[in-house]
């Protein structure tokens, strides 16, 4: 079966492709690398043309390199995608990203980063469903929760709405018994946490959940107070936003790791970070290993930061590019600022897909932190705005 048959087949059966990868994670791991790769540019093929038809600013940046909608067809083809800089979604003009009416838009983010600069991020019914399918079936895949207490130290949907971080932490909740959200009107009270976690000992499964520098913060009270935890077998410690803080220092994941050991009785494999950006669909979390699977039907291009029409080989670094099928409202096709390596040869998890490492910022984004470093600014009283609302990029 071919890339056109695999979309094809199915949806002469009246199932929608997109939908039926987004629910198939574990499966599509599962396949050969080559079968993988066959469907992934499936998927993407479709979605650039959709986006070429649709699009009159994404069909001219096509053009003006000589691309039309059949000039991408195979995976070798993938490179050749033009991607739309990330900076187009803060720009004046975001609204030339639409594929689709505005009319159509259900879901509409706005986040801020260190820039100042508004993201706006937008999902339409289509792009929404099979989104929450997508991000849930991660989850599960990779985090194996289904119940349990989830201490979150970050603030709720509810004080913060527009924040994708919280938003995409929040989306857990729905999997847990009971949780309970530790950051209030910008305070964050550690002993109040402990006394929460000890609440729900011999009750629940225990997994704090945040982005790492208040799950830091908690860990330097332990450790400051003198206090050990020991949470349950199945516990995990899930981080989102990102290991640089407001100050530019970085927090050591192998510090955080051992940390986590001594002060909560859980093993290094239990910590699992997450890698995300509002601007896409893609995740990329920890397996068992502590080692990112990227989503198996998005694809990442990691270009030379001195010729970015040149893919650099799996273990180099370079400028993160993104090919997310996903994305119907606007084009998924996306250079990012972020600095990445592909890691090379098979995963120790047996997994098939790509496998990423996050390095950093490039040096010549506007930004160079996330949302985790403006909420760190707020709560530290760094900022006036009382609504800090970011990307939730790593």
């Amino acid at each position: 079966m071919n890339n056109s048959d695999f979309s094809a087949a199915l949806k002469e059966l009246g199932i929608d492709p997109l939908k039926a990868a987004a629910a198939s994670v574990s499966e599509l791991y599962r396949l050969p690398q080559a079968r993988l790769d066959e469907i992934k540019t499936s998927l993407i093929v479709e979605a650039f043309r959709f986006h070429y038809r649709n699009n009159a600013y994404y069909r001219q940046a096509c053009e003006s390199k000589g691309i039309d909608e059949h000039s991408i067809a195979t995976y070798e083809d993938l490179i050749r995608i033009p991607l739309v800089p990330i900076a187009k979604f803060k720009s004046a003009s975001s609204h030339e990203l639409l594929s689709k009416p505005l009319a159509r838009i259900e879901h509409e983010m706005r986040s801020t980063g260190t820039s100042g600069i508004p993201s706006i991020s937008r999902r339409c019914h289509e792009t929404v469903d099979v989104a929450v399918v997508a991000i849930y079936a991660m989850y599960r895949e990779f985090l194996g929760i289904s119940k349990g207490a989830g201490l979150y130290i970050c603030p709720s949907t509810e004080e913060i709405p527009e924040m994708g971080m919280i938003k995409a932490l929040n989306m857990l909740a729905g999997l847990l018994d009971t949780h309970e959200f530790m950051v209030k009107e910008e305070r964050f009270v550690p002993e109040q946490a402990i006394a929460r976690l000890k609440g729900w000992e011999n009750q629940f499964t225990r997994h704090i959940i945040g982005p790492p520098f208040l799950i830091h913060r908690l860990l330097q009270f332990l450790k400051q107070t003198g206090q050990r935890l020991q949470l349950d077998r199945g516990s995990r410690v899930i981080t989102l936003g990102g290991w640089k803080r407001f100050t530019g220092q970085m927090i050591s994941r192998r510090e955080f790791n051992l940390m986590c050991q001594e002060y909560l009785g859980i093993d290094p494999g239990s910590v699992r970070d997450i890698y995300a950006l509002v601007e896409s669909n893609v995740m990329a979390i920890d397996d068992e290993h502590q080692v990112k699977h990227v989503s198996p039907y998005v694809h990442f291009t990691v270009r030379d930061m001195n010729d970015l029409s040149r893919e650099v080989a799996p273990g180099e670094k370079g400028v993160l590019g993104i090919l997310d099928p996903l994305a119907l409202a606007t084009p998924g096709m996306i250079l990012t600022e972020d600095i990445v390596i592909l890691l090379p040869g098979e995963s120790p998890s047996g997994r098939s897909g790509q496998r990423m490492e996050y390095v950093m910022r490039a040096p010549s984004s506007l930004e160079f932190g996330c949302c985790a470093v403006n909420l760190e600014k707020t709560m530290d009283g760094q900022t006036s705005d009382a609504t800090p609302v970011c990307p939730i990029a790593s």
